[in-house]
């Protein structure tokens, strides 16, 4: 028996299926190991020595992977043909190497299938070959580039700009373009111009539109015609004149296919034509790849969807020629088959590009067998890769020249149609513009009626109309994706990844499916751009991927290149220490002064505090993030949150509260208010004054007397529980709404449930989440690592539930109130340690389970699940 390793249990069902009783196949869920989100997993002074770390999921796993190979007669690797799917299968060997008894002199070897169908995997079988160790290195190098630039540019951000996330060295430079672009649009100044269009009549009676688009003997450019004065002026000598035709060309074109999807192209139309986000495409593409029920038989319905590739097996290519042949037509077949060449920056073309794995499956007759989201995405990829092997478009496109005289003056018109005389590939797979509009593609454009040549028209009305120049679009996920395609960002396995990273870390917002870069992130990148500039340059991030994928062809060496980035890298983060925060602020005042001052509507000076009338306003910077302040704190007391909207300057902004009404039960004054940290109610003045921060999806415009009771009453006793008797609460949290009972949370759907929630509902609700187990909740991320403890182990500071807090080990000590986390030295944290120890009864015996080694170790010589990196 062999044993067979893959990434997916999916996977592993369908292929054993395939291999039969001779083989067991196992699932290693993904990576089974990685490197400690601490400091030090890449050891630049121990030429970039990497740590791993095997977390107890994959543990458990990797015991099952070796119980089972131990007994079998070898071991093939079977997982994802890319750089992360050789990674894994390294990842596995690596561990069971290191595994007595487990490997011995076994065989063990490598296989790759483009699509999980029987027979892919079954020829794949017969060709098996080693680990590409090239491809690993390119994965290492990657890996390190990545830890290096998180785990050393991070903490410069925590501690020169607060309230600032991880930056990450890829999405760093998407989250710029995202920047970039509103920059742009901040700075853009419309333009006037005008266009002119006659509406003329043929001798038959047929109507047509013709463009002005020549005078005064020049040809007219798109701005040529700046005024109304000069459009007027047009427009008057085209009413007084006579209309001739010069010339009539008919002149037949052709359009050919597309060729089939990539990851990132498949990105983009899934957008553009079916409205799914880059994660959503992922998700549905990776079920249709690794396989679904059709009629009792599971079957991978596309081939591997992470690629830059856009060719075709030949044999794929001879059965979508079967299929077009017997589906659309013998016409639509052309002579020979196509060949495409990406146009991808550093693409690679060792892959497939996305296609059915089987033509003659039609998408109307896997229909049933689908969801909605699967069958929609099948359905695409069908169309866009049988088109591709299909005859071109037969278009003929006319272009009309007419002559304008008005007594010897004359200007210069055109009207221009197509019309398609054969569909060819369009009866297949009509293309739409992917872009950040996605607006339908004209294919045959405006029908011309019959005209001829030198013939007299008619002039039934002469329009002319006024427009202004539009700033670029904002970015949509895939136009994103095409740009970062385009320059040689990241790579197909990435696109997705990262965009979700800008989204949970609220740098980027999405509305009507456009990305809106938030204040943090502007000021991330505004940052970034000013003191770590060449690390945002596209050019360097794209010559970094080229480098890695020379790693990946055997042309580099993987440290060579590390030992060049962390050369340079190193100097610049050596050269942050002396920066001052001023200096900081001084420089995103600059940079982000649309964002930071923007116009007012009484064109009075924005960085005049609006309040005491003499501070000024600038950047200021809070363990939460930054906000705008006055120059004169604490005379004044002026601040407002970062925001583009100047109507909200005077009003919202400052600190004076605006009346809401009194309390129906206590008869204080209760107030709308707008602190640094966002709008909220308050009832009553003074340290005792009750507060809450208005929900996310209210905004302070709607805010009456109504709501803001409504807010100061939470939490609301909905009922007591019929089994336990114990009251069950509604209320809102820092993570939301909730309901609580008995020391049980249940998270609610929106704000307005936490209002009119019953007490049935409310039971389902809790019962549905103790259904689901307690959970663990998982450790919050380090806010600052301060160091180790004297008895080992690290000692850190993070954001819990009920506030910042200091870990070490298994003790937690809650801070002081009045205490910054981030200003908390080694020696408090020390002190509040064993305050806490001494009270809970937890010694040095509790906290060793997480002791750190301070000298390094042969990785022989560990007895955790944390091993090395070998070379």
């Amino acid at each position: 028996m062999n044993v067979v390793v893959v990434e997916s249990p999916a996977k592993a069902k369908t292929i054993n299926k395939y291999l039969g009783s001779g083989y067991k196949v196992l699932a290693s869920f993904g990576h089974v190991r990685d490197l400690p989100a601490k400091d030090g997993s890449v050891n630049p002074d121990e030429d970039f020595d990497m740590t791993w770390q095997v977390d107890s999921a994959s543990n458990k796993r990797l015991k099952e992977i070796s119980d089972a190979v131990k007994a079998s007669d070898g071991l093939i690797l079977a997982t994802d043909p890319d750089r992360e799917g050789e990674a894994i299968s390294w990842h596995v060997l690596e561990v069971l190497r290191k595994k007595r008894g487990v490997l011995d002199d076994k065989p063990v070897k490598r296989v790759v299938f483009n699509a999980i169908t029987k027979q892919a995997v079954l020829d794949a079988m017969a060709h098996p070959r080693d680990i590409d160790a090239s491809l690993v290195d390119a994965y290492l190098a990657r890996r390190a580039l990545d830890y290096l630039v998180g785990f050393n540019l991070s903490p410069v951000l925590w501690r020169k700009l607060p309230g600032a996330r991880s930056a990450g060295r890829v999405q760093s430079v998407a989250l710029r373009l995202v920047c970039d672009r509103e920059s742009e649009i901040e700075r853009f100044v419309a333009e006037e111009y005008w266009q002119l269009t006659a509406q003329l009549q043929t001798p038959r009676g047929d109507s047509f539109e013709a463009r002005l688009v020549a005078a005064d003997g020049k040809r007219l450019q798109k701005m040529s015609i700046g005024n109304a004065e000069h459009a007027e002026t047009l427009k008057s000598l085209l009413e007084g004149a006579s209309f001739v035709v010069r010339s009539v060309e008919a002149k037949p074109t052709r359009r050919n296919p597309a060729p089939p999807f990539t990851t990132s192209t498949l990105q983009q139309a899934a957008s553009s034509k079916l409205g799914f986000n880059a994660s959503r495409t992922m998700q549905v593409a990776q079920r249709l790849y690794e396989g679904l029920d059709i009629g009792g038989e599971t079957v991978g319905l596309i081939t591997y969807m992470r690629t830059d590739g856009v060719q075709m097996a030949s044999e794929a290519v001879d059965g979508a020629r079967v299929v077009i042949a017997s589906h659309f037509g013998e016409r639509y077949r052309p002579d020979a088959p196509r060949h495409y060449a990406t146009k991808a920056k550093n693409a690679q073309e060792a892959h497939e590009a996305i296609r059915p794995t089987d033509f003659s499956r039609i998408p109307d007759s896997v229909k049933q067998h689908l969801d909605s989201d699967q069958f929609r995405l099948y359905e695409l990829v069908w169309k866009r890769a049988i088109a591709s092997q299909m005859a071109p478009a037969e278009i003929e496109r006319t272009t009309v020249e007419i002559i304008a005289d008005n007594n010897g003056e004359e200007a210069g018109l055109r009207a221009t149609g197509s019309v398609i005389r054969f569909d060819g590939f369009i009866a297949a797979y009509t293309d739409q513009k992917e872009d950040s509009e996605g607006s339908d593609d004209n294919e045959d454009g405006r029908r011309l009626p019959p005209i001829n040549a030198d013939e007299d028209l008619v002039r039934e009305k002469i329009n002319a109309t006024q427009h202004f120049t539009e700033p670029p679009p904002r970015y949509s996920e895939a136009s994103l994706i095409k740009k970062m395609e385009e320059l040689g960002i990241g790579r197909p396995s990435t696109y997705a990844a990262t965009l979700a990273t800008l989204r949970d870390r609220e740098y980027v917002a999405i509305d009507n499916r456009k990305l809106i870069p938030e204040a943090k992130g502007r000021l991330v990148t505004a940052f970034l751009e000013n003191f770590f500039d060449r690390y945002v340059e596209y050019d360097f991030t794209a010559d970094l991927e080229e480098k890695l994928d020379r790693i990946s062809a055997g042309e580099l060496q993987w440290k060579d290149v590390l030992r060049d980035f962390w050369r340079d890298f190193l100097n610049h983060i050596e050269g942050t220490k002396e920066l001052r925060i001023s200096n900081v602020l001084d420089a995103l005042n600059e940079e982000l002064a649309p964002l930071v001052f923007p116009e007012r509507e009484d064109g009075s000076d924005p960085r005049i505090c609006p309040k005491c009338g003499t501070g000024n306003l600038s950047l200021k910077l809070s363990r939460y993030g930054a906000f705008v302040g006055c120059s004169n704190y604490p005379d004044c007391a002026y601040t407002r949150q970062l925001s583009a909207d100047a109507s909200s300057d005077e009003a919202a902004a400052s600190n004076d509260p605006k009346d809401l009404g009194k309390d129906p039960l206590t008869g204080e004054e209760i107030t709308l208010r707008t602190g640094r940290f966002g709008p909220y109610v308050q009832r009553g003045d003074g340290k005792g004054a009750k507060r809450s921060s208005l929900p996310k999806s209210w905004k302070p415009e709607d805010i009456d007397h109504e709501k803001a009771v409504a807010l100061l009453s939470l939490p609301r006793d909905v009922g007591s529980h019929p089994e336990s008797g114990k009251m069950i609460s509604a209320g809102l949290g820092r993570y939301g709404p909730f309901l609580l009972h008995d020391g049980v949370y249940a998270n609610l759907e929106s704000i307005e449930d936490v209002f009119s929630i019953g007490l049935n509902r409310a039971v389902t609700v809790l019962a549905e989440r103790q259904a689901k187990g307690p959970g663990r909740r998982a450790k919050p991320a380090a806010l600052k690592e301060l160091g180790d403890h004297p008895d080992g182990g690290a000692i850190t500071v993070r954001d819990g539930r009920y506030g910042p807090y200091v870990n070490w080990g298994k003790i937690n000590a809650t801070l002081p109130k009045d205490a910054d986390p981030q200003s908390i030295t080694v020696e408090k944290a020390l002190e509040l340690i064993a305050e806490k120890a001494a009270k809970s009864g937890k010694g040095k015996t509790k906290a060793k389970t997480t002791r750190k080694k301070t000298t390094r170790k042969p990785a022989a010589s560990r007895k955790s699940k944390t091993v090395k990196a070998e070379e």
